[in-house]
C-alpha cells in the first residue's frame, strides 16, 4: 500500500525496437522505425498515457553490428529528448552522456539549454563509455583504463555541477533603466585539474532544477563512488532484495562519506517484464523473444556464455556463485556483471531456475499482471528500490501491455499515480534542488 504519498517510479526505455536484441521479430513495426522521428514520438505519447516518470534513451555512440539482432542506439539522446519535449508535455527524459568522450562545458551548455526548453524534464545519464569502437571515433587514444575513466568522471560533474550554478539570474540586483541585465550574477568557476581546465562562467544561466537531474548507472567501486558523490537516480542491476538491500548500503556509506546525505539518492533498476495470460505462457514467450527457442535452448545458451563444458554441466546442481565473479579488468560493464554473481551469493540456484531471473542482465518478472505487480511491489515496498526503469523486450508491443494490464493493478493497489502534477521531474522525485553556489573543489 501506498506509505505517506510515496508513489513507484517508473522509467521505461524507449531504445529502438526495444531491449531484447533477437524480439525484434515479433514486434508490430518495421526496420525504418529507428530513425523515424513519429516512432519515438508515439513511444513517448504511449509512455505518457501510462503516466511513466520519464523516458529513457540509454547510448553507445557506435554502432554494433550483431548478424542477428538490430541497431540499439542510433539517434543522439539529447537531440531527441529536446524534439520530443517540445510535442509531448508531462513526462521527462532521461538522456545518457558520456563523461569520458565530452567536454563539461559543452555538456553543461547543452543539457542545462535542454533543461530550460522542457521545462524541467531533463534527467542526464552520465557513463564513463567501455567499449574500444567507441573510443576509436573519438580518435586514436585507446580506451582509457576503468579507473582513470572514472577519475575522470568525478572531476568532470564537479565541473559540470560549478557551471550550471556559474550564471544564476536569481542574485541580479536592481537594474538600472538603461541596463539590460546584472552581469555579476555570472561568475567565473576558475577550474584546474588533472583533467579540465574551465573558466566559466556558462553562458546558459539556471534552469528550473537548478541543473538536470544526474542518473549515473555502475556498481563496481568507481561507479559507486561516482553514484554517492553525484547521482541522484541510480540506474542498476539489482535481482534480488538482498543484493539491493546491500547495493544502497554501499551507496549511502560512500556518500555520507562524501558529506553528502543518501535521502538524495533513488535507486531505480532496470527490470525487463514478460507476461502472459498464464505463468507458462509467459515462460514460452520468454524463450522465443530471447530467441533461445525453449528451455533447453535458454539453458544451452547460458553454458556458452559462462564457458562450462556442455558435456559434464548440470542444470539442476546449485550454482557456485564464484563461478560468476566479474573479472575486476574486464572490459564490459563491471557492474552489470555483478548482478548474477550477487543473486547466486544470496540465493542457492540452479541454471535451469537462473536462466528466469535475468535477461539483459536485469531482473526478469515473469507471469500474469498480477504475478508482475507484486513482483514489482515487492522491492519496493521496504524501501529496497524507489522504483524500475522498465526496459520492454518489444517496442511497442510490450510497453501497451504493461500500461494496460499492470498499471490499472498497480493504481488499485494505491502505488502508483493516477495523473501527472505540475512541477519539475526532480520534483516528482522527490529530489531536492541543488545549492545555487557551487565549486568545482580543490584539485591539486
Amino acid at each position: 500500500m501506498n506509505q505517506k504519498g510515496r508513489f513507484l517510479n517508473l522509467n521505461v526505455g524507449i531504445n529502438t525496437t526495444g531491449y531484447l536484441p533477437e524480439a525484434w521479430r515479433y514486434r508490430t513495426g518495421s526496420s525504418a522505425d529507428i530513425t523515424d522521428p513519429s516512432y519515438y514520438r508515439a513511444l513517448t505519447e504511449l509512455a505518457h498515457t501510462g503516466l511513466f516518470d520519464a523516458a529513457f534513451l540509454s547510448d553507445h555512440p557506435a554502432l554494433m553490428t550483431e548478424a542477428t539482432g538490430r541497431p540499439f542506439h542510433t539517434l543522439d539522446p539529447l537531440m531527441l529528448t529536446t524534439h520530443l519535449a517540445a510535442q509531448v508535455p508531462d513526462i521527462g527524459f532521461v538522456a545518457t552522456m558520456s563523461s569520458t568522450y565530452n567536454s563539461p562545458y559543452n555538456l553543461a551548455r547543452r543539457t542545462q539549454s535542454a533543461d530550460i526548453l522542457s521545462g524541467g524534464r531533463l534527467i542526464v545519464n552520465i557513463v564513463t563509455s567501455f567499449n574500444r569502437d567507441v573510443a576509436a571515433n573519438f580518435g586514436n587514444a585507446p580506451l582509457p583504463p576503468r579507473s582513470e575513466r572514472y577519475a575522470r568522471a568525478l572531476e568532470f560533474m564537479d565541473v559540470a555541477k560549478a557551471l550550471w550554478a556559474s550564471w544564476d539570474r536569481s542574485r541580479e540586483q536592481a537594474v538600472p533603466e538603461n541596463r539590460f541585465w546584472d552581469a555579476s550574477a555570472a561568475r567565473t568557476i576558475d577550474h584546474t585539474g588533472p583533467y579540465f581546465s574551465v573558466r566559466g562562467p556558462l553562458n546558459v544561466p539556471r534552469g528550473p532544477q537548478g541543473h538536470p537531474v544526474i542518473a549515473q548507472a555502475g556498481a563496481s567501486a568507481g561507479g559507486i563512488e561516482l553514484a554517492a558523490r553525484h547521482g541522484e537516480i541510480i540506474y542498476c542491476n539489482i535481482l534480488c532484495r538482498q543484493a539491493g538491500i546491500d547495493f544502497r548500503a554501499r551507496v549511502a556509506e560512500r556518500a555520507r562519506a562524501a558529506g553528502r546525505d543518501p535521502a538524495g539518492i533513488r535507486i531505480v533498476p532496470g527490470v525487463v517484464v514478460i507476461l502472459g495470460a498464464t505463468r507458462q505462457e509467459a515462460l514460452r514467450r520468454h524463450e522465443l523473444y530471447t530467441g533461445a527457442g525453449s528451455e533447453d535452448g535458454l539453458i544451452a545458451r547460458f553454458i556458452k556464455e559462462h564457458g562450462f563444458d556442455p558435456d559434464t554441466f548440470d542444470a539442476d546442481a546449485i550454482l557456485d556463485p564464484k563461478d560468476f565473479l566479474p573479472p575486476s579488468d574486464r572490459l564490459q560493464a563491471l557492474g552489470m556483471g555483478l548482478g548474477l554473481y550477487d543473486l547466486l551469493t544470496h540465493e542457492k540456484l540452479s541454471a535451469r531456475q537462473a536462466v528466469r531471473r535475468s535477461a539483459g542482465h536485469h531482473r526478469l518478472l515473469l507471469g500474469t499482471p498480477e504475478d508482475v505487480a507484486d513482483g514489482l511491489i515487492d522491492l519496493w515496498q521496504d524501501g529496497t528500490v524507489d522504483g524500475y526503469t522498465l526496459q520492454p523486450p518489444r517496442a511497442p508491443d510490450d510497453i501497451v501491455e504493461f500500461i494496460q494490464k499492470v498499471i490499472p493493478i498497480l493504481q488499485d493497489r494505491g502505488v502508483y499515480r493516477r495523473r501527472y502534477e505540475n512541477g519539475t521531474v526532480r520534483d516528482r522525485y522527490g529530489l531536492p534542488y541543488p545549492s545555487a553556489s557551487v565549486t568545482a573543489g580543490a584539485y591539486a
